[in-house]
């Protein structure tokens, strides 16, 4: 199990480099950018993510609850995924028991959260600011580090 646990630890630090990486200076009016009338705001689809990661923890104490949150002001809807990051973090990090298989917290919460950073990167670009791409295989991604602060790109590409 604990090696599980390391695992699903890895994947939120994954989520977390992607998504700082996605956030990251994009601008406030970025947080209302629509691609089209019917898509979903980049603030809308963050406070999903933050309610994954939310739901992700109360699946892992055995708990089955979900809260659509509303978008807060981006700089704080950004706070508030890492935030619920950290709280999802802490608990696989503890020894508290994990009430939900791996298997179903990675096609659930987990994956949900990286289509979603996914479709922030995207929406980035659509917006006019885009991030560069980058090989993540070569990234410094590490185990517990789930918050904002991240380690810098090692290979970026246009």
């Amino acid at each position: 199990m604990a090696d599980t646990r390391v695992f699903l630890r890895h994947i939120l630090a994954t989520i977390a480099y992607r998504g700082a990486k996605a956030v990251r200076n994009a601008g406030p009016s970025f947080a209302d950018y629509r691609a089209g009338e019917t898509s979903r705001t980049p603030a809308k689809i963050l406070a999903h993510v933050g309610d994954l990661m939310d739901w992700g923890l109360a699946m892992s104490e055995g708990r089955r609850e979900w809260h659509d949150s509303v978008p807060l002001a981006w700089e704080k809807e950004c706070e508030r995924f890492f935030t619920a990051l950290k709280k999802f973090d802490d608990y696989l990090a503890s020894e508290k028991p994990l009430e939900v298989s791996a298997d179903k917290l990675f096609q659930s919460a987990l994956a949900d959260a990286l289509t979603h950073i996914g479709q922030i990167a995207m929406l980035r670009r659509l917006a006019g600011v885009p991030i560069k791409g980058e090989n993540y295989y070569v990234a410094e991604i590490t185990v517990g580090r789930v918050g904002a602060d991240q380690a810098a790109p090692r290979k970026e590409f246009d």
